[in-house]
């Protein structure tokens, strides 16, 4: 049985594209371990298809935290069973490059993002330049890579010299039960971590002039605080909920309640402008219309079957203004909606999946 490790620098308890990649894997006969990192606040984990392990770190951010957990799962590679590592993105791919090497095992890059261009990383320089030497260290010596959408493969595959698979982050196919009893008004919904660049501070200054309807946050990040805080002050507390962590069984529940969505990514960096978000797909498959960027893969798909409302620019007042739309326009609501019913049947789990193990196969194939 192919032995098949999985390596990520969150805590594992809301990552729904590893989850859904790893049960797959193990349900087609792969022995697979997802690593991640235990926090002080970690919840839980569920049981799942495949094994789960915590590396703890004494250090939760900033270079010593990705430093020593580097280290440590360095180590946990080094001696444990393994045929595939799997790094996702840079901040865990040196660790699975090197003990690949040195064990003549196979490294497989999957690249979540753009990470030299993430907001975080694009505005330190010195930071940057150390990603990107890691970047050039490591990709083009592999052999197998993938990443979440064509335009970021087409990016490496320029960059780097080595071909990229697209393996899309799309739900598993569900289906339509009756819309779910929440609150007695429309639900503006937002499903994600809340950092910054994520376009929250105008979906909540939006709601100062919005009536008859809530925004509701589904997430924690680092501006949790900060967030909480500008409700506050513009006396919003009864118009935005922040409802924290949901975990993502349970958020299968919860987003088809929903009336509009919400995925308004700033145009930061080239990460953020060629990203193709799980949540655009969760909203699609919840058939929820939703608000996105005209960021190019958002553009192509809604080519392809029209469920998105565009913004060419954002702020508070587009942000309001598409809001306007979707909750006056029932013409427009409907077409969306109908046309997200339509997509889901294409933008599935189930099909990407014949993806993913299709490359999982070439992998063993080649000779490792």
């Amino acid at each position: 049985m192919p032995r098949i490790v999985c390596t990520v620098t969150n805590d594992l308890s809301q990552d729904q594209r590893m989850i859904r990649i790893c049960t797959s894997l193990a349900r087609a006969g792969y022995e697979v371990v997802l690593v991640g990192r235990q926090r002080r606040a970690s919840l839980p984990l569920r049981q799942e298809a495949f094994r789960q392990k915590r590396l703890w770190c004494h250090f939760e951010k900033g270079k010593l935290f990705y430093l020593e957990y580097n280290l440590r799962l360095f180590l946990f590679l080094l001696f444990h069973p393994f045929d595939i590592v799997c790094s996702i993105d840079l901040d865990t791919i040196l660790p699975g490059f090197l003990v690949s090497w040195l064990r003549g095992r196979v490294c497989v890059y999957d690249a979540h993002e753009y990470f030299t261009e993430t907001p975080e990383v694009e505005r330190r320089p010195a930071v940057k330049r150390v990603w990107e030497g890691v970047a050039r260290f490591t990709i083009p010596k592999l052999r197998h890579a993938c990443t979440v959408g064509p335009a970021l493969a087409a990016i490496f595959e320029e960059r780097y010299g080595i071909p990229f698979t697209v393996i899309r982050n799309v739900p598993v196919r569900q289906e339509e039960r009756p819309r779910p009893p929440a609150a007695s008004e429309p639900i503006i919904f937002y499903q994600g971590v809340l950092n910054e660049g994520r376009g929250l501070e105008y979906a909540i200054e939006a709601m100062q002039r919005i009536e008859g309807a809530q925004l509701w946050l589904a997430g924690e990040g680092g501006l949790s605080a900060r967030l909480r805080a500008q409700a506050k002050q513009l006396k919003l507390e009864e118009k935005v909920r922040f409802l924290g962590f949901v975990p993502p069984h349970e958020l299968q529940q919860l987003t088809p309640s929903a009336h509009i969505g919400l995925n308004l990514l700033e145009n930061r960096g080239l990460s953020y402008y060629f990203s193709l978000a799980n949540k655009a797909f969760d909203y699609v498959q919840a058939a929820v219309p939703s608000i996105q960027m005209a960021f190019p893969e958002y553009l192509a798909l809604n080519r392809q079957h029209e469920v998105f409302y565009l913004l060419e620019e954002l702020s508070a007042s587009s942000v309001e203004a598409a809001i306007r739309e979707l909750l006056d326009n029932q013409a427009l609501y409907q077409r969306l909606k109908g046309n997200c019913r339509l997509a889901r049947e294409a933008w599935n789990w189930e099909k990407e999946e014949r993806v993913l193990l299709g490359f999982y196969r070439r992998v063993l194939g080649d000779g490792h």
